[in-house]
């Protein structure tokens, strides 16, 4: 067997299929791979397993929370390049590795590189569901993150030119009179402007809007 899953597909998923949890096992021992998908059918998760990283990386995997238990030590490329690659590709699921060897100079390669966990062979099954249901929650934790941030941006850009100059003028700490100056209009100009800019950045205050810009600083939106 090269690849398993016990997702249950429909032509359309549910809202709650969407949402589970899944875990992705790339472990080139079928008998490994088999048990880990034992265990967490046991528990109640969803998994696809694969037998390499090229069997992962040809798959098209559904967009659902979860994390990635990966062996270290592969036929083709390593569990480490692919680790790699899914950085490269900005995929951020957050990876186990799993090795038999005990490579400690590899264990702080994959943890540098932003791997969540190092579990050497033979585990206990408890410290890998342990580390699986860390993972899982640091991803729906990051996915909450990514949403809420792609609806900020949206709320930005609905602003127009100089609602955004506005804003940018409010967040120094300006006072109206201090804008119209500083931009050439009115003060009641800037005060239209200035409720427009709350109303749409669905800001409760200066300080939430002040915040608010100052994540979108963060995130590279001007």
């Amino acid at each position: 067997m090269t690849m398993a899953s016990d997702i249950r597909r429909s032509s359309r998923p549910t809202a709650a299929a969407k949402t589970a949890p899944l875990v992705v096992i790339v472990e080139d021992d079928e008998g490994v791979r088999d048990g880990l998908q034992d265990l967490l059918r046991s528990v109640g998760l969803d998994t696809l397993a694969f037998g390499s990283t090229h069997d992962l990386l040809a798959a098209a995997l559904p967009d659902r929370p979860g994390c990635l238990v990966l062996d270290v030590r592969l036929p083709g490329a390593s569990g480490l390049d692919l680790q790699t690659k899914l950085i490269a590709l900005g995929n951020r699921m957050p990876i186990i590795f799993m090795t038999g060897h005990g490579d400690i100079p590899m264990s702080v390669q994959a943890m540098k590189a932003g791997a969540l966990d190092f579990l050497t062979k033979p585990f206990r099954d408890q410290d890998m569901l342990d580390a699986i249901a860390v993972a899982i929650d640091r991803d729906r934790a990051r996915r909450a993150e990514r949403a809420g941030m792609a609806a900020l941006e949206a709320l930005a850009r609905t602003l127009t030119a100089r609602e955004t100059e506005v804003m940018q003028q409010v967040v120094k700490g300006l006072l109206n009179k201090q804008i119209a100056h500083a931009l050439g209009i009115s003060e009641i100009t800037v005060k239209i402007h200035r409720g427009n800019v709350m109303r749409k950045m669905a800001a409760g205050s200066v300080a939430d809007l002040v915040r608010k810009t100052e994540w979108l600083k963060a995130a590279g939106v001007n």
